[in-house]
């Protein structure tokens, strides 16, 4: 009975470093791109804003 003990924690142990091993790697490899990229979007639309009221400004 021990021995059956020590695999289920060993399995459930197991099992849970590989969920979160995969979610860590779908953040690295999914969202983490798509948030960089939002970042750069707001940067380029607040320079553009910038540009455009600085021209206006005569």
């Amino acid at each position: 009975m021990k021995s059956f003990a020590k695999g289920v924690i060993v399995g459930t142990a197991a099992t849970l470093g590989a969920v979160v091993g995969g979610l860590f790697s779908y953040h690295r490899k999914v969202v983490k791109p798509i948030e960089d990229q939002e970042i750069k979007f707001d940067e380029n639309r607040r320079t553009a804003n910038r540009k455009n009221r600085s021209a206006h400004n005569l």
